[in-house]
């Protein structure tokens, strides 16, 4: 029902990619993935690009991931984070690096594209431990891994109770080693934190940071979609009872609020800054309707400072720049 009118809302846009994520779509039963993806191909009449879905290596059962695939699943990422037990404890996560290694093996037998996130940054870790992670990953014959140092997110037990992780010049040091380790093995850096072989990039991750339009389907979920009157962002009601009694009962599913055009800059830079190459400044114009005028400035000073590239051709960071990306976005 919710996805009906999500697709009616954002016709004719084709759907490109599928992505099942957010908590654990493994435990979805294959049947209703086959069905959204049956739904989605007869809106677009044609099937999409890319059909991710997420997994965590406990919940890894070849079998059942054998039935995904038929389901029309081409792409799988798997919540690895790390293959010491130690920091897998320390993050509380339930898997054990066997049961890691064993949900890689079982993904590469099917065939199809994968991706593992691994972190690094992590309560105590060592530089030998955070290379031993990475080392360990790129021995598996991956051509894409997401890799990305542990941030405190507000409203989280870490967050309120900072456990001791390495310091600035450490993870400096996490960071230069890992790229050179990437790098050796033939993996490109397209993303901030996502590391690629042979062109092997995250299609549907892409059109985020290329400030595309996306729905989000189910509770908790957000989507964005643009017009020539702006660009709209909707939230679903996050509580599972409270969504399904709203579906069930026809009422209002979202809140939905445009972003002020004096935000814009900011949220279209949030994006298209972690592409290492950036993106067109044309794009900052067609999916914001704004003009260059408005981050003319702020384009300079990213220049003067050594954080962006020459412009106004193309919207991209120096090499400085994408590693000090915070510093860069506060510019806009």
């Amino acid at each position: 029902m919710q996805l009906d009118v999500a697709l009616a809302l954002s016709a004719p846009r084709p759907i490109k990619t599928i992505f099942f994520g957010g908590g654990t779509p493994s435990l979805m039963p294959p049947n209703l993935v086959a069905a959204v993806v049956e739904r989605l191909q007869r809106q677009d009449r044609s099937a999409p690009a890319e059909v991710t879905l997420e997994a965590n290596p406990g919940a890894v059962d070849e079998a059942k991931f054998a039935a995904f695939v038929d389901a029309g699943v081409t792409r799988f990422s798997i919540g690895v984070q790390s293959f010491n037990p130690k920091h897998l404890a320390a993050l509380g996560r339930i898997h054990n690096p066997e049961e890691a290694l064993s949900a890689i093996a079982a993904v590469q037998r099917l065939g199809v594209r994968l991706n593992i996130d691994l972190m690094y940054g992590l309560p105590k870790q060592t530089l030998a431990e955070a290379m031993a992670d990475l080392q360990q990953a790129l021995s598996l014959g991956l051509s894409h891994v997401s890799w990305y140092q542990l941030t405190l997110e507000e409203n989280t037990p870490f967050y309120h109770r900072p456990p001791p992780v390495p310091d600035d010049d450490t993870l400096a040091e996490f960071a230069d080693q890992g790229r050179a380790l990437f790098a050796e093995e033939g993996f490109e850096r397209y993303e901030v934190s996502a590391y690629g072989k042979d062109g092997e990039r995250c299609l549907h991750n892409l059109n985020y940071w290329q400030f595309g339009d996306y729905l989000g389907v189910g509770a908790g979920a957000h989507g964005k979609l643009s017009d020539e009157n702006g660009v709209w962002r909707y939230r679903s009601r996050a509580q599972p009872a409270a969504f399904i009694r709203e579906i069930q009962s026809g009422a209002h599913w979202a809140s939905v609020e445009q972003v002020a055009a004096s935000d814009l800059p900011f949220e279209f830079m949030l994006n298209a800054l972690r592409l290492s190459e950036g993106v067109s400044a044309e794009r900052f114009v067609a999916h914001t309707g704004l003009s260059l005028s408005v981050i003319e400035q702020s384009m300079q000073r990213g220049q003067a400072k050594g954080l962006l590239q020459q412009w106004p051709d193309r919207i991209q960071t120096t090499e400085r720049g994408l590693d000090f990306l915070f510093d860069t976005l506060e510019l806009f």
